[in-house]
Parts: structure tokens; C-alpha cells; sequence
């Protein structure tokens, strides 16, 4: 499998607050361009709209270190997701039998590995779901 490498950096910040809050400026930036749900277009999937809908719940069920180590990432995946053609791992959804889950892998600027997660409805719908070391 082929790794991006993103020019983003991770997500400054030494407490919770600090990177949830860069991470929900720059989120706020994309919703901005909307006026129904936000979403980016990825680059793999001919400018096709990925959207936030799993994201946002999907972090807040995570402790508060855990989500700390995800929105890390938050800026560098988003940049994978818009400008990456790198082909990724596809599965089938764990719990949903309609759903497959792509897994990007990139790079951040400072040489750090990190992964998104794409879920892909049986309509074909794509939900960014999450970003993890």
C-alpha cells in the first residue's frame, strides 16, 4: 500500500481543548461553504463528496486523551482525503453488512504515520469516520 505525505503538520496543542479547538476552526471553515451538510471533495474518488456526518459523534465517544491523539491528525487527514490517489486497504463494515470501510495510510510533514477511515454506504455515500496514529 502506497503512503501520501501530506504537507500539514499535526494539530498544535498540549491539552485537550487547545487542539479541540483548532481542530473545530478549521472544520468550521469547511462548513462555512455550505449551507446543508459540510463535506470535502476527495481526490481518489473523482471529486466525489466525502462527508463529516460519522466523525464529529465518532470522537466524542472516545476518551478525552484518545481524542486529543485523533484531532492531532484532524488537518493532515483532511488534506489526504482532498489530494490523495493513493489506492486504500477496503474491508467490509464490522457491524454494518451494507457498509465496506476504506483505510487511507499517510504521512504528516514531521514523518508521523497515520490512518483515515472512509465508510462507504451500499448507495454509495462516503462518510469520513475517522483519523488515528
Amino acid at each position: 500500500m502506497k503512503v501520501y505525505q501530506t504537507k500539514a503538520k499535526k494539530l498544535p496543542g498540549s491539552n485537550y481543548h487547545e487542539v479541540y479547538a483548532a481542530a473545530r476552526n478549521y472544520y468550521n471553515e469547511i462548513k462555512k461553504k455550505t449551507k446543508r451538510r459540510p463535506y470535502i471533495r476527495s481526490a481518489y474518488w473523482k471529486k466525489e463528496k466525502v462527508f463529516f456526518d460519522y466523525f464529529w459523534p465518532h470522537v466524542a465517544q472516545k476518551p478525552p486523551r484518545e481524542r486529543m491523539r485523533r484531532l492531532h491528525y484532524f488537518l493532515a487527514a483532511i488534506e489526504l482525503l482532498q489530494k490523495s490517489h493513493c489506492i486504500p486497504t477496503t474491508k467490509p463494515h464490522a457491524s454494518d453488512h451494507t457498509a465496506v470501510v476504506h483505510r487511507f495510510e499517510g504521512k504528516t510533514r514531521g514523518g508521523e504515520v497515520f490512518y483515515v477511515q472512509v465508510k462507504e454506504d451500499k448507495k454509495g455515500t462516503k462518510y469520513f469516520m475517522s483519523c488515528f496514529p
